[in-house]
């Protein structure tokens, strides 16, 4: 199966695993071909979402696209809703492969802060013993700036001292806890990732057979 990631920024990447995840705990069996749809490198990267969408449908063939919106200063049903115009939009133009809206509260990287072991290997420090403060993972949605907490607890899990921490390239180490965290099952406790699963096993119950087909 072939799909592809819309979001604002590089940076969401880090969905990549967790969507691929998803898609296996549904019961894809197939082998899996993700692609972030970097439009960056047109000419004119567009700003609108729809205008987003029906590019990426066009460099990146696939047979299904998750596109990504952080709920930040709205709810998350405002942001879906957000998507699904767009969606809609798109589609009168041009055939849009079945989508699926993925859209944490507040920021992506709340879907990242539950797996120690993961943050500390990501930081290359995996015996480390200083205490990270983790949060809860049920608490995680009403944490004002997830990424900014992600990258203070990958700061901390590297032990690095305060000359050294400089160094340090956290945008990227988190796209590392990403693909070192095995289990995504502790998220099934946050709202809006059970909606997004939900709208996943949607999505792949109406369209299994031309899934199965890509």
């Amino acid at each position: 199966m072939k799909y592809a990631l819309i979001s604002d920024g590089s940076s969401e990447r880090a969905l990549i695993p967790i969507l691929s995840w998803c898609l296996r705990r549904n019961g894809v069996r197939d082998s899996i071909d993700p692609a972030w749809a970097d439009l960056r490198r047109v000419p004119r990267p567009p700003r609108e979402l729809v205008s987003k969408i029906t590019l990426a449908s066009q460099l990146y063939p696939c047979g299904l696209l998750f596109v990504h919106r952080d709920a930040e200063g709205i709810t998350r049903e405002e942001r879906s809703d957000e998507i699904s115009r767009a969606l809609t939009i798109a589609a009168t133009d041009r055939r849009i492969p079945p989508a699926v809206r993925v859209v944490p509260v507040r920021m992506m990287e709340a879907w990242l802060l539950h797996d120690e072991g993961a943050i500390r290997a990501a930081a290359d420090n995996p015996r480390g013993r200083v205490p990270l403060g983790m949060p809860e993972t049920v608490a995680v949605e009403g944490i004002a700036d997830p990424k900014r907490l992600l990258h203070g607890l990958l700061i901390r899990a590297s032990g690095l001292n305060v000359r050294r921490r400089r160094s340090l390239k956290t945008g990227r180490l988190v796209h590392r806890i990403a693909e070192l965290t095995g289990d995504f099952s502790a998220l099934d406790s946050l709202p809006a990732f059970v909606r997004f699963n939900a709208d996943l096993s949607e999505v792949l119950r109406e369209h299994g057979a031309a899934f199965a087909a890509e």
